[in-house]
């Protein structure tokens, strides 16, 4: 028998990979190595062995056959697991990634491909000037979504040529972090470096970065609109199955980039995630708002999300006239409501005034006082093989519930019902131009949903009672200080809604193309002259507001629909012989018929008591209050998405303007990540 000394003290050969572009230089090695060295040894004999006089501080071994970065240079390789047969690959941590912004605009950058991609997010957004990282995240586009602008591409024969803006000389490029006072409030602006004038406090903030070093306006401004003809080309989901497809792409946020496949030069997509946008500030926020109102305004073309017409018409609108029209203008870069009373003198202000024994314009009302809304109004309850009774009743709202009576006499009586509203879907069900306001309310109980519809007599009314619906489903009653601003919000689209649907005969002669602001459908059903018409009558009522007012009010219209905020994924319930659609909201989750659109049952977050993955049969499983539990399986996209969808948005309802703007990135991952 051989001793172990016959084997050189256990040496063993490992074949090591170098990645550098030098020509006629070696790329493989052969060390000979033990199972005590330690990967910083390892790394050390390598560089020796090759004797290339470089920078090698951002290089790192990547573990191919494991898909995984060996980062503990404190550990040995027995530890790893590393044996004779592990291939092993020398590559830098930063690589080259082409981003795809939601304003349809490439970026190209270098990018960390051995963090976490939670932590390479933030790194980006650093970069791009977008705070609360947390809201994005990377997305891949799948192949159903990619196959029809293929299809097109290979009946062309021009080549298409794509406008990329360059900023591989970030601070992210050398592996060393953006700068920290990205997002200090008290820094002083810059020039700007292109026109020489001083630059907005929303455009740029820091001389290092890259973007001062191009138009910075690519990001934070917002550009005309593609033809009719390239929006035909783009992937258009007509059901919700088409829709699901959408998502089935997002990247696990709790591993690497290289980790998930991902190569140098790849194309991802960087998309708002979390649709729960925290603190938008027009001060600080111009290329956040201009990228959050570019992402509304494709998934509003592309109908990724439903909207009526008038809607359309009121989107159309806000995009002709004040997006287009004022970017374009030498004025757009005034337009950034630099003139707003800074947070902090506005809360010396306010405390002035309440020392001196004065009011200030948020009066506070005797807290014990709850206000009530007390009306007639007409019930609707769809009826099975028979049409909708309509009846009506005279109905008192209180607190978070809805109770009705025969008449307002029987009002000091019992109720014929009370309708509790917390964690019902509040649905508008409204058309101006036919007089008809009413609120859908679908309110869980036992067996499914219980569907009853309000109908009101007026705007007034509608807007009164609808924000007491929308803040009553989120368990919050009228005292609350949101109820005020919530009525003028409603009643301002309802404006919006009235102007827009009184077209007019003899449009104006206006330079545009109405086929460029309005989906596929519209163009479809109108001639370009009634769309003008229609468009040109909508914008009257907008027409004073500036460019950042014109777009958040654009995000505000996008965040009244009723679909906003949904994430559609095809699953099978445990016990359920067909798929159904689940909706992933911000505070809830929704049970879908695939076949006919109609929600099922609804399930909020603040009903939760805990969720888990079975990650063998790859089933997420969650229990409710009262003893209610539900489980599933993910087919169109893997589970792993939806659990952190979860606990994504659990952790954002964490976040208070009190806290300074660093996150908890451990709490992130213990709530998103999973154990596989």
């Amino acid at each position: 028998m051989s001793s172990s000394s016959d084997y050189g003290s256990h040496t063993w050969g490992l074949l090591l990979t170098v990645d550098h572009q030098r020509e006629n230089v070696q790329k493989e090695f052969l060390l000979q190595v033990t199972g005590d060295l330690h990967i910083g040894g390892l790394m050390l004999k390598l560089v020796e062995k090759m004797n290339i006089s470089q920078d090698w501080s951002d290089y790192a071994f990547w573990w191919e056959q494991k898909k995984c970065w060996l980062l503990k240079t404190h550990w040995t390789l027995d530890k790893c697991g590393v044996q004779a047969d592990a291939k092993l690959f020398f590559t830098p941590q930063h690589k080259m990634l082409r981003l795809r912004l939601p304003n349809m605009k490439t970026v190209r950058l270098k990018v960390s491909f051995s963090t976490m991609v939670f932590r390479a997010v933030s790194d980006i957004c650093k970069i791009l000037n977008i705070r609360r990282s947390e809201e994005l995240s990377l997305l891949k586009q799948s192949g159903d979504t990619l196959k029809k602008k293929k299809k097109k591409d290979k009946n062309s024969k021009e080549p298409v040529t794509e406008d990329i803006l360059n900023l591989c000389d970030s601070p992210v490029s050398s592996g060393l972090p953006a700068n920290p006072g990205l997002y200090s409030k008290t820094m002083t602006p810059i020039y700007d470096p292109v026109s020489g004038s001083p630059a907005s406090s929303t455009i740029t903030w820091f001389s290092d970065s890259p973007l001062t070093e191009q138009n910075c306006n690519v990001l934070a401004l917002s550009y005309p609109n593609c033809s009719p003809e390239m929006l035909a080309e783009m992937y258009q989901p007509r059901t919700l199955a088409d829709k699901a497809k959408l998502n089935a792409g997002w990247l696990d946020s709790s591993r690497s980039l290289m980790e998930q496949g991902i190569l140098e030069d790849d194309q991802l997509l960087l998309r708002f995630k979390y649709y729960t946008f925290f603190d938008l500030n027009p001060k600080y926020d111009a290329v956040r708002i201009n990228q959050l109102y570019e992402q509304a305004r494709w998934a509003i073309l592309l109908e990724e999300i439903d909207c009526t017409e008038e809607e359309m018409l009121i989107f159309a609108a806000i995009q002709a006239y004040h997006v287009s029209k004022l970017s374009l203008s030498s004025e757009a870069q005034d337009s950034t409501c630099e003139s707003e009373v800074d947070e902090v003198e506005a809360a010396l202000s306010n405390l002035e005034v309440t020392l001196e024994g004065g009011s200030t314009s948020n009066i506070l009302e005797d807290i014990t006082d709850i206000p009530k809304l007390a009306d007639n109004l007409r019930l609707v309850r769809p009826r099975k093989l028979s049409l909708k009774a309509i009846k009506s009743y005279w109905f008192i709202f209180r607190d978070t519930s809805i109770s009705y009576f025969k008449n307002k006499e029987s009002a000091q009586g019992e109720p014929i019902e009370k309708l509790n509203l917390k964690g019902c879907e509040v649905v508008p069900d409204v058309n101006v131009a036919a007089k008809k306001f009413g609120i859908k309310l679908l309110i869980p109980v036992a067996d499914g949903m219980n569907e009853v519809y309000l109908r009101c007599d007026n705007e007034d009314q509608y807007a009164r009672w609808m924000a007491a619906c929308v803040l009553a489903s989120k368990g919050r009653t009228m005292a609350d200080s949101s109820y005020q601003p919530e009525v003028q919000k409603i009643l301002s689209f309802l404006q919006m809604k009235n102007m827009s649907s009184q077209a007019t005969s003899d449009p104006e002669s206006v330079d545009m193309k109405p086929e460029c602001f309005v989906s596929l459908r519209y163009t479809k059903k109108y001639k370009s002259k009634q769309l003008t018409a229609r468009i040109l009558e909508a914008h009257q009522n907008i027409s004073q507001m500036s460019l950042v007012e014109a777009k958040l009010r654009f995000i505000q219209a996008w965040q009244s629909l009723p679909e906003f905020g949904l994430s559609y994924y095809i699953v099978r319930f445990k016990g359920s012989k067909k798929d159904d659609v689940l909706g992933v909201s911000y505070n809830r989750l929704i049970r879908i018929d695939m076949a006919t659109g109609d929600p099922i049952t609804t399930w909020r977050f603040s009903n939760m008591k805990q969720w888990n993955v079975n990650w063998e049969i790859r089933q997420v499983a969650i229990e409710f209050d009262q003893n209610v539990s539900i489980a599933f399986t993910c087919l169109s996209a893997d589970c792993k998405i939806i659990h952190e969808y979860i606990g994504g948005y659990i952790f954002l309802s964490t976040r208070s303007k009190d806290q300074n703007e660093t996150l908890d990135e451990e709490l992130f991952h213990k709530l998103t990540g999973g154990q596989e």
